[in-house]
């Protein structure tokens, strides 16, 4: 019972955080130079948890052919870059990162 409480109060502070914040943007004026700024955070953000995953193999840089998810995620880089569009690219890395697995044990 513990963990469903300790999982709902983080919810609720999670969304007040955030909701404070979304009101608060709504209220108060934002300099142009602050609003293309944040235009960078998600980018920043996605970059700082995908990239120690794709590059990082037991505690060391590996960007070795062994590296299944290195070649998973070059995969979906070039997906990305063709189809522009978020879903297939993600669905390409899986299903890639899937074969290469499956194939290269």
């Amino acid at each position: 019972m513990n963990i469903w409480l300790v999982m709902l109060v983080g919810g609720l502070i999670t969304f007040g955080m955030r909701f404070s914040l979304i009101y608060a943007f709504g209220k108060l004026h934002i300099p142009e130079t602050m609003r293309k700024a944040l235009h960078y955070v998600p980018p920043a953000v996605l970059s700082a948890i995908v990239f120690p995953e794709l590059f990082i193999r037991s505690g060391r840089v590996d960007v070795s052919l062994d590296n299944h998810r290195l070649l998973a995620g070059l995969f979906a880089v070039i997906v990305a870059w063709a189809s522009r569009n978020t879903l297939v690219t993600i669905l390409a890395g899986m299903l890639a990162l899937f074969i290469v697995q499956t194939v290269l044990k």
